[in-house]
C-alpha cells in the first residue's frame, strides 16, 4: 500500500479573495490550479474567526468550547487546549508518521502538539519556507515514512504597522512582488468604499500574491520529490480578512473561507456546494491515513473524503454550527450559530456588552475612515448595529447575505427562529457548551443542582425587574447532556 501523506497549509486572514472563488481583480494563479486539480468547497466554514482558535479546531476536530483553546496563544492571552484532548500531530506521531510544521504554530501547550519538526518562524519570506518543505519531503522520503506536514503561512496576515501587510520587507529574489494601485482592488461588500479601504486591499492582495507564489513553490517541490501520487493535499485559511466587519465576527465574511482539496485519484475541477465545517477537517486526515478518529464523548466532526466528488446538494450536508468566545483575551463575546442553506442564527450570549474591537482592526486606516465618515455605516449595516446586538440575530441568506435584516423579532419568522434556536442548544447539550445560559447562568456548571431540584427560569438572562425563580416558566434539567444526546 503506497503511503499516504499530508500536506495541510493555512493561510492567515484569507477569505475568498482569490481568482478561483471569482475574485478578477488578484492574481492567484498556482491556488487558482490547485482548484482546477482537486475540489473547491464554496460553503466551508470555520468555527470561529479568531486565529489559535480556529487553528485548534482544525488541529482536534473540536470546537474551542470543547477543546480548550477559547482565544489566541500567544502574549498576555494564554488561551492553550486542554492537556487531554488528542490533536493531529499526537496521532499522527503514533501512526507512524513524521509530522511538522513550518512557519506560524499559534497553539498550546506544546505538549499537546508535538509536532517532530516544529519550524515556528514568522518569516513571511515563502520560498524559504518552500526550501524548508522540500527539505522535508526528501527527508521523509529518505526515511521511508509517511509525513503530515503543515505549513502555516502568515501571509495575508496584518504586520504591526496600521495598514502593512509585510510588503516593505525584502524577500528571496525568486518571488515576484506583484503590487496593486488602490483604485484596481475589488472592495467587499462587508466593508465601505473608502481611500483607506482601497489602499489596505492593495496591500493586502499584494500579501495574497505572495502566498500565492508560496504554494506553488511548495507544490512544486512535492512534484519534485516525487510524492505528489501519494499525498492529500488541503489549502484553507484560519478566518476572514482582518477588516471590520469580517475577522472576529461570526458572519459569513468571517467565518466562510476557501477550503481547497486535491486527493490522488478523485475527479479534478469539482465545486462542491456542500456545507462543511473545520471540525470535519480532522476526521478526513484521518480517513486519508486510515486511522481511526479518536473516541470523544461529544465528537461531531466527520470525514469530507466520501463527498469530495459531489457537484449537488447533498440533505446529509446542510448545515454547520460554529462557537466564538474569545479573540484576544480583553475581547469576550460569546456567540453560537447554525447556518443552513437560507437562514443564519446567531445567538449572542453577553449581548448587553459591546462588541469589542481586535487591536490590529482598531488601529487600521480602514476604521479611521469609517469612523470619521459622515454615513455611520459599516458596508451596508448601519454602526450601531455592529457595536450593540441583540440576543438573537436571525438572517435570509438567500435575500441578505451580508446579515443585515435580523428577522428574529418578526412574526413571520417565529417558526424558524424556534427551530433554529432549538437545533442550537442540542448542539450545545452534545458537545457539552458551558455558555449554554438559562437566566444569566451556565447550565452545565450549575447541573448538579439541577439534578438537586434547583429550578431556573426558562429565560436567557437575569430580570431585575421580576428576580423571582417561582411562578415562571423553568427550564427543563431532564434533558441529556454529551452523547446522550441525538444528532
Amino acid at each position: 500500500m503506497a503511503k499516504r501523506n499530508i500536506l495541510l497549509m493555512i493561510a492567515d486572514d484569507l477569505g475568498k479573495q482569490l481568482g478561483c472563488y471569482g475574485n478578477t481583480k488578484i492574481q492567484t494563479p498556482h491556488l487558482d490550479q490547485l482548484a482546477a486539480e482537486g475540489t473547491k468547497f464554496e460553503q466551508a466554514y470555520t468555527s470561529t474567526a479568531s486565529c489559535s482558535a480556529s487553528r485548534s479546531v482544525i488541529y482536534t476536530g473540536l470546537h474551542t468550547h470543547q477543546n480548550g483553546q477559547y482565544g489566541l496563544h500567544n502574549g498576555r492571552h494564554h488561551f492553550t487546549t486542554f492537556d487531554h484532548v488528542e490533536t493531529a500531530p499526537a496521532l499522527f506521531s503514533k501512526h507512524g508518521y513524521k509530522t511538522g510544521l513550518i512557519g506560524k504554530v499559534h497553539v498550546g501547550p506544546s505538549s499537546a502538539y508535538p509536532w517532530d519538526l516544529r519550524a515556528e518562524s514568522d518569516s513571511r519570506d515563502v520560498a524559504a519556507v518552500a526550501d524548508q518543505a522540500s527539505a522535508f519531503f526528501e527527508s521523509s522520503k529518505e526515511d521511508e515514512m509517511p509525513f503530515f506536514l503543515t505549513i502555516g503561512y502568515i501571509d495575508p496576515h496584518r504586520d504591526l504597522t496600521r495598514s502593512g501587510f509585510g510588503n516593505v520587507e525584502s524577500y528571496d529574489p525568486r518571488l515576484k512582488k506583484t503590487e496593486y494601485k488602490p483604485e484596481d482592488v475589488a472592495v467587499e461588500p462587508f466593508i465601505n468604499d473608502l481611500p483607506g479601504v482601497r489602499f489596505e486591499f492593495s496591500e493586502y492582495y499584494q500579501s495574497i500574491s505572495r502566498l500565492d507564489q508560496g504554494v506553488g513553490m511548495v507544490l512544486e517541490g512535492l512534484k519534485k520529490s516525487g510524492l505528489s501520487d501519494d499525498t492529500l493535499v488541503i489549502f484553507m485559511s484560519d478566518n476572514g480578512p482582518p477588516f471590520i466587519n469580517s475577522k472576529t465576527t461570526l458572519y459569513d465574511a468571517g467565518v466562510c473561507l476557501p477550503l481547497l482539496i486535491k486527493c490522488p485519484d478523485s475527479p479534478s475541477g469539482i465545486a462542491n456546494p456542500n456545507m462543511v465545517s473545520y471540525i470535519d477537517i480532522l476526521p478526513t486526515l484521518l480517513d486519508w491515513a486510515a486511522y481511526p478518529t479518536p473516541t470523544h464523548p461529544s465528537r461531531i466532526g466527520r470525514s469530507i473524503l466520501p463527498i469530495l466528488a459531489e457537484k449537488t446538494h447533498l440533505e446529509d450536508w446542510s448545515r454547520v454550527f460554529g462557537s466564538h468566545t474569545f479573540h484576544e483575551i480583553t475581547n469576550y463575546w460569546p456567540t453560537r450559530f447554525m447556518r443552513n442553506r437560507q437562514f443564519k442564527y446567531h445567538r449572542n450570549i453577553a449581548w448587553r456588552l459591546d462588541f469589542p474591537f481586535a487591536a490590529d482592526i482598531y488601529g487600521s486606516f480602514t476604521w479611521e475612515d469609517i469612523r470619521n465618515s459622515e454615513s455611520k455605516m459599516i458596508g451596508s449595516r448601519p454602526l450601531k448595529d455592529y457595536f450593540f446586538r441583540p440576543a438573537e440575530e436571525l438572517y435570509d441568506i438567500q435575500v441578505d447575505p451580508h446579515e443585515v435584516r435580523n428577522l428574529a423579532k418578526e412574526p413571520e419568522y417565529k417558526q424558524v427562529l424556534d427551530e433554529m434556536r432549538a437545533a442550537v442548544e442540542e448542539w450545545q447539550r452534545r458537545t457539552e457548551d458551558p455558555w449554554l445560559y438559562r437566566d444569566g447562568v451556565s447550565m452545565l456548571l450549575v447541573k448538579h443542582h439541577l439534578e438537586a431540584g434547583l429550578e431556573v427560569p426558562d429565560r436567557f438572562d437575569f430580570d431585575e425587574n421580576a428576580p423571582q425563580s417561582k411562578g415562571l416558566p423553568k427550564f427543563d434539567s431532564k434533558l441529556a447532556w454529551g452523547p446522550e444526546v441525538e444528532k
